[in-house]
Parts: C-alpha cells; structure tokens; sequence
C-alpha cells in the first residue's frame, strides 16, 4: 500500500490547496430542472434548515449544493456553519487527547462527513476563511491518511490504529465510503496523492473486481448491496471532475439496472431478500433502492438499459423519495417511457442469483434461487435456497421477519438443513457453488445447482446436487445427496402462514406443497415465534419440515393465478 504522509505536516498539503473561486469538484449539474416539483421538495427541505428547522439527516452537502445551483449566501453560510461545527468538535477531542467522531465504526461514516466538508471547502470558498481552509484541510487530510494507514493512524500526534476493514475489499460497503472520502477531499484540495492512489490503484483494483461479477448486483445482497448506489456516484463525480469516464469501462453498471430490475418482485413495491437486511427486515423499495437506479441510469451508456430503468424508476412503490435526506438524489433525471426487459429468466452467476418471472404483470409468479459464490460476511448460509412470491410472499426465508435481519444461519432459508448430532452442520464462507440454467419459454427455466463446494469439504456431506424447474406456476425441488455416517437431511420451506399438512400435501395461504419422494417421508410444522429469546425475536413466520429422506427429496411447490383472474391485476 502507498504510504503518504501524516496531515499534521501541513506545508506541502497547503500548497496544493486552491484558491477560493476556483473549483476542484467539477459535477454538471445541468440536469437540474429547477422547475420540477423535485427540484421544489429539495428547495423548501433546504429552506427549513436556513430557517433553523432541520430535517432529520440534512447535511451541509444539502446546503452546498443548493448554493452551486442559486448562488444565495444563506446556502454557503449554513454549510459552512455545519462543517466548522464539525472540524471543531474533532479539535477538542484530539486536544482532549481522543480521536474523533469520524474514526468510530471503523470509518464508516469517512465518506459523508468528508463530503460535507470537501463540497462547502469548494463550492462556498469564498465564505470559508482561511484560518478556517488551514484547520479544514489538516482534519480532512488526517481522516484520510488514517483511513489507507491503519496501523498507523493517529490523532494530534498520538497513535489510534484501527482494524483496516474494508480497505482493501472492492465489494465491501465500507470501501466505498472510503473512496468517497478520498475523491471528495483529493478534489477539493487538488492533492495528487490521492487523485493518483485513486487512478493507478483503487480504481483498476474495483473495475477488475466488478468486471468479475457477470450479471451485475452485488455478493452483499440485496441489504448492503444498496451501497452500490454511493459507488455508481462516485463514478459520475470522477467522469465529471477528471474526465474519465469508468462507469463503462464494464458492464457491471449496466448488468446491475437489469439485476435490480429482475430482483423486484412484481408488485414492484419489495426486492429479493438476499443478505443481512440490517436496516428493515423486510426488502421494502426504498429511497435507496431509487437512488442506485438514477445513479446508474445516470453512469450507464446503454441506451436499452437506460430505457429499463426509466421503466423501473416509473413503476416502482417509491416515487418521490421518503426522507428528505435523499431529496438531492431524485433531482437526477429518472427519463420518460421505457418499457420491463424482454427476458423472464435473469442469471447472475457473479453473485449467484437466478431470477424467473411468468411474466412483467403484477400477478405474475416470481422465482429466485441462489447458488454461487459466498464470498462476503454480510451474505447468507443460502446456497440452494429458493424464494416464490405471488401477490405476497408464498416462501422466503424467515430472515425477513426478524427484530435483527441478519439471521444467516440455513435454518432460516429454504435450503436442505443437515444435521449432524444433534448440531447444524453450516455452510462455509469462501466457497463456490455452480448453476447451470436453461431458460424457457414464458419464465420457464430448469436449473441444476452443485452445492457440495457449500459445505468446504465437511465429511458430514459427501455430495448435495439441487435441481429446480419451474413451469408456469408449478415450481419442482428435486435433491440428490449422500450423507456423512450419523448424519439427516430435512427439506425446508418457510412460510408466512401456518402450513396445514394432509398426509404428503402442505397448504401455506395460497401455496400447496406436495412430497412427491420420499413416499414415507413425514411433514411437521415449527412456528417461529416459538424460538424468540434475548438474542433474537421471531415475529411471525412458519417452517415446514420435510424428513425422511435418505438420498433425495422431489417436492412440488404451486400455486394459481385465481385471485388474478377478475382483473385485479395491474400492469
């Protein structure tokens, strides 16, 4: 890693600071319709703040970039207030021998507190003293250094090391705040260490790991996966500021519109549950979600992917953005018209995810199946595991009703759970499954998973092959494994609603469940909520246990379109 030196050392930092007036963060704000109904819920936001009312979340960023756009004092005075609030509190607790607060939760939070400072440091110059550019830049270029110098940081001379996660791990949520900070702050200050760390080193090591996720998304799921729409900005502001644009220079930003397309399920107002869903249990559509969309829209030189998100962006539960934090990022235009992807059948084996569809409508049946890599440690133990919806959801892990969202276990998902006395016997984090799929007609598609690399070599499974077709609305399981001496195989499915056994058939509200082998296998029915405890509450959810099996498991998952049938569905 390069080393650079500390921002205490002040004098060669100063010397590459810009004079005020002459802006380093060049971003073409020419998109801007300032006479949209956007533009105006942005405005009165900022407003309120000015007015001494600030809404939760709002950021000098908020107040800077409507100076940019207005060139009203008020903006620049307010952003400038927020930030020297900021370096001042960092001061008295480096002087009170503390490090600060932008050095908490490993320097999660590195990349906005930056931006704050970087954007009004360089937009309102000419509001910012130069005591106050002098104390500025010293804190910023600090947090910086510590930032890719772990063991080293430090605060007003003495030593505060850090663990370092993330710093080098391109797919990691807090790697983008990282890089946030450094092209916000090598910007501002034109410091060509940090431009050049950027362009010779951080830059070609996240293309070369996002050109080897085909398909698009992200390996954190579809929870910390959403982090992805920092990154897609970060490539506008560099396309922008320094003329290189690498948004393109892959496809993941492209793949990614159609991954996030094809992981909404039709009544386009929830995304597939993959991953921690540490923010709210259940994937509801979100301000996130629309700003990565309009972020990749944005970046993406492919006119038919950027038609498809123009399609999405209309469609989707979440129009207007629903806290007025994420305000600035709905200015981006979302475009007109549009119309879904042409394929039913999506595979990503980048992050592992298939998805299917009967169709684009809101009733259709909707499929998603994982298997690929597990690679990241906001990922799941859910190598093979499926999830159907229909108008709600019909099987999904039960993640999804949990206080904590980050049950990963695969006793939460719809996988085969093997136990080995009397313990689960888990998957493996850095191992790689494989999907081979073959699409049919109307979202048909057959499947066959090899999940044996799952389980790392563990003796209790010698081999665990998962094959899926779904036709219409008919989903086929069918398992072929060989197990360890002691060892049992329980087919999961987890269900909203109590599932009501007759003999080999299960009913779960509109899901029917049928055993078509092993002819004597035996169906039991554990209701979540009976395992809340002090660690984790259950709030609702079912998990139907299928046992029996000693080699394999055919089970047949279906539903109907009746309750689509009058015309309740919607286009």
């Amino acid at each position: 890693m390069a080393m650079f030196r500390p921002a205490w050392i002040l004098l060669a930092v100063l010397a590459a600071v810009p004079l005020p007036g002459h802006a380093a963060i060049v971003i073409d704000l020419s998109y801007v319709d300032t006479g949209s109904l956007q533009y105006q819920r942005f405005k009165s936001f900022v407003d309120a703040a000015v007015a001494g009312n600030p809404g939760y979340g709002f950021a000098a960023a908020d107040a800077a970039l409507m100076y940019k756009l207005t060139g009203q004092a008020p903006y620049a005075t307010l952003a400038v207030q927020m930030v020297e609030a900021q370096v001042a509190a960092a001061e008295a607790a480096i002087t009170a021998g503390d490090r600060p607060e932008i050095s908490g939760d490993s320097y999660l939070h590195v990349g906005p507190m930056i931006e704050d400072l970087a954007l009004t440091y360089d937009w309102c110059a000419s509001h910012v003293s130069n005591s106050q550019r002098t104390r500025w830049a010293s804190y910023a270029q600090q947090a910086v250094w510590n930032v890719w110098n772990p063991t080293q940081a430090q605060w007003g001379g003495n030593p505060f090391p850090w663990s370092g996660w993330g710093v080098n791990d391109p797919a990691n949520n807090y790697h983008y705040s990282f890089l946030r900070a450094t092209l916000y702050w090598g910007l501002a200050s034109n410091d060509s260490n940090w431009l050049d760390l950027l362009h010779d080193a951080k830059w070609p090591a996240q293309l070369a790991y996002t050109a080897g996720i085909p398909g698009g998304g992200s390996q954190e799921g579809t929870g910390y996966g959403l982090s992805h729409g920092t990154l897609f900005e970060l490539y506008r502001v560099w396309r922008d500021s320094r003329g290189v644009d690498i948004g393109n220079q892959n496809a993941h930003v492209r793949d990614s519109i159609e991954w996030w397309i094809h992981a909404t399920v039709p009544t386009r107002d929830r995304v597939a549950a993959i991953g921690d869903q540490a923010r709210v249990s259940e994937p509801v559509i979100y301000d996130y979600h629309r700003k990565l969309m309009l972020q990749a829209r944005s970046v993406s030189n492919d006119a038919a992917a950027r038609d498809d998100a123009a399609w999405w962006l209309q469609v989707i539960s979440n129009q207007d953005m629903e806290s007025g934090f994420n305000y600035r990022h709905n200015l981006l235009p979302a475009g007109s018209g549009g119309t879904p992807p042409a394929q039913l059948v999506y595979h990503a084996p980048g992050t592992g995810q298939l998805f299917a569809r009967t169709g684009w409508d809101t009733g259709a049946l909707w499929l998603n199946f994982s298997a690929g890599p597990y690679v990241q440690s906001h990922a799941h133990q859910d190598q093979g595991s499926f999830t159907l919806f229909q108008g709600d959801w019909l099987a999904v892990t039960e993640n999804i009703w949990t206080h904590s969202g980050i049950q990963q276990g695969t006793d939460t998902h719809n996988v085969l759970r093997f136990e080995h006395g009397g313990s689960i016997v888990p998957q493996r984090v850095e191992t790689q499954s494989t999907l081979a799929v073959t699409p049919g007609a109307g979202g048909n598609v057959h499947a066959v998973a090899n999940l044996t690399p799952a389980y790392d070599g563990d003796p209790a499974i010698g081999n665990w092959q998962r094959t899926i077709d779904l036709v219409g609305r008919t989903l086929t399981v069918s398992d072929a494994f060989t197990l360890g001496s002691g060892v049992s195989a329980t087919f999961q499915v987890n269900t909203p609603v109590q599932p009501i056994i007759s003999g080999l058939t299960a009913t779960a509200g509109a899901l029917r469940i049928r055993v078509l082998s092993p002819a004597n296998a035996t169906l039991s029915a554990l209701d979540w909520t009976t395992r809340s405890d002090g660690d984790e509450t259950y709030y609702s959810g079912w998990r139907l246990d299928i046992a029996g099996g000693s080699n394999g498991y055919v089970v047949e998952l279906s539903t109907s379109d009746v309750i689509f049938s009058n015309g309740f569905d919607g286009t």
